[in-house]
């Protein structure tokens, strides 16, 4: 197996502490070792690496920024930001596997949860003992989760929960769902339900051509009782859900690059090798415009989510700064996937080459955390002050 060969034009690596890169290197390996040799079958089996859960429990990709009092592994957010950057290089199915356990549901329950609850579930969550799965988004309320239909009624010291979730990573088979309800005066709540209460169902949703590596599944919940001290007490309104969506595009923004990396370092190498017409591919204006042009982008990209991380860390990050990072970060690397299949030529459509595979999947990082033309409309209210979307 090639090693792969990271782009840092401008020097960012100087930029991290030694544990951040500590980091980065020990998930490198652990995706050039156990997930590169392994993806391209499961990609295409449509299933999802399993075997592979606990162990990156025990590395401490999974919820990395939570303290380690409730079994996380208290690193920066730059450095959870590289664990989603080469966990992405591997596969976005796989990045997102880590960033829902850790960002959707093991941040809400130590944002909004009560003590009892951060002890029960935060560190066999951590260590993937347990898997969760978060559920906002419903069959007709995406882009406007304020819409859903999912309710939740209060009876003595129980509420029952009724309603549907779609498009649900990690749900079939998990044990704990994070499910978000309106209550009778149409407050949303959030509660946690495991997954083997009467009433509650995940079917997984098979047929996908994108994210063949992830599980995705359907959430039923008809009439699920669950006691009161399921509910998360410090969630009420559509803030708590949309603060776990903040933290999980964060991730998403650092992944893409991981993709855009991975995509960058095939096409170079394929284009120094293939010779056409008697001199390498890579000879050639129009090939090295096309690597300009990326190699350009991916540096942009790097240097506005350390940026990112970095006012993460002090505490004053911004929904539409996130929505920025989202935004470009994800459709550059969609474009990046697409410019360097078409210099693969037909290998470029072969599952033992990454580019292809990479390119289906940004096709769903470009729908999901919201849309590419929702993120437009956030930074368009933000520079302007008038929001388009009412």
């Amino acid at each position: 197996m090639t090693h792969f060969q990271e782009l840092d034009f401008y020097g960012l690596d100087q930029l991290l502490e030694e544990e951040e890169r500590m980091v980065r290197d020990q998930v490198r390996q652990f995706v050039d070792e156990r997930i590169l040799p392994i993806v391209g079958e499961h990609y295409e089996a449509g299933s999802f690496p399993h075997h592979l859960e606990r162990e990156m429990g025990q590395m401490g990709m999974l919820g990395p920024t939570v303290p380690e009092c409730y079994g996380g592994a208290g690193l920066s957010s730059i450095a959870y930001g590289l664990i989603s950057q080469e966990l992405e290089r591997g596969d976005s199915g796989i990045r997102s596997f880590a960033s829902v356990q850790g960002s959707l549901v093991m941040f809400p329950i130590y944002q909004y949860g009560s003590e009892e609850q951060k002890k029960t579930w935060l560190p066999v969550l951590a260590s993937a003992e347990k898997v969760g799965c978060f559920g906002l988004t419903e069959p007709d309320f995406g882009s406007n989760p304020g819409g859903m239909r999912t309710r939740c009624r209060r009876n003595g010291d129980e509420w029952i929960l009724d309603g549907r979730k779609m498009w649900i990573t990690n749900g079939t088979g998990s044990d704990l769902a994070v499910v978000w309800a309106k209550d009778e005066e149409g407050v949303v709540r959030g509660f946690l339900v495991e997954t083997d209460r009467p009433g509650f169902s995940a079917p997984e949703q098979k047929h996908k051509w994108s994210f063949r590596c992830s599980v995705t599944s359907e959430l039923v919940l008809d009439q699920v009782k669950v006691p009161d001290r399921n509910r998360l007490p410090g969630a009420k309104g559509l803030k708590g859900p949309l603060s776990c969506l903040t933290q999980a595009r964060y991730g998403i923004a650092w992944g893409a690059l991981g993709a855009a990396q991975a995509c960058f370092d095939e096409a170079r190498r394929y284009c120094l090798e293939r010779q056409v017409f008697d001199k390498p591919l890579a000879g050639y204006q129009l090939t090295q415009e096309k690597l300009a042009e990326i190699a350009t982008e991916i540096t942009k990209g790097q240097l506005l989510v350390w940026r990112l991380g970095k006012l993460k860390d002090q505490g004053t990050m911004t929904p539409e700064q996130v929505s920025m990072a989202k935004r470009n970060n994800v459709f550059m690397a969609l474009q990046a996937a697409r410019q360097c299949r078409s210099l693969l030529g037909a290998n470029g459509i072969s599952l033992e080459f990454h580019t292809g595979r990479h390119l289906c999947n940004l096709e769903t990082v470009l729908t999901y955390e919201g849309t590419h033309e929702v993120h437009t409309l956030i930074l368009g209210q933000a520079v302007t002050g008038i929001p388009a979307y009412r």
